[in-house]
């Protein structure tokens, strides 16, 4: 049983900074791709970034590239997403999720987290 848990989303300024985590068990974390996507109220998901746990590619949407950060630490199964220079559009649901995809396709992931909410005034 997959199960991923995110935290460290909350309420910041604009020009501010979070840093999301995502622990994972019940899988082997090596060699996987991870994913954070974010669902805003009334749109949806999209991806955000996304990294293969086996060589720590990472890949970024346009909309956060050169402010946002992936990160892993594989020896606690744990993926981060350093946010910086937050924008009000970056306010939203972000969810860590797991899967073959290795993209920004909601479609390649199989496994989801529950969310943290990130909301940017």
């Amino acid at each position: 049983h997959v199960q991923l848990v995110e935290s460290g989303g909350g309420s910041v300024q604009a020009g501010g900074s979070l840093r999301l985590s995502c622990a994972a068990s019940g899988h082997t974390y090596n060699r996987v791709c991870m994913g954070w996507f974010r669902q805003a109220p009334g749109k949806e998901r999209e991806g955000v970034a996304r990294m293969y746990t086996g060589s720590g590619s990472a890949y970024y949407a346009d909309s956060v590239k050169g402010r946002f950060t992936i990160s892993q630490d594989n020896a606690k199964s744990t993926l981060y997403l350093q946010m910086n220079s937050l924008k009000p559009e970056d306010t939203a649901l972000y969810y860590c999720a797991a899967g073959s995809g290795c993209g920004l396709s909601v479609f390649g992931y199989n496994y989801w987290g529950q969310g943290t909410q990130v909301t940017v005034s």
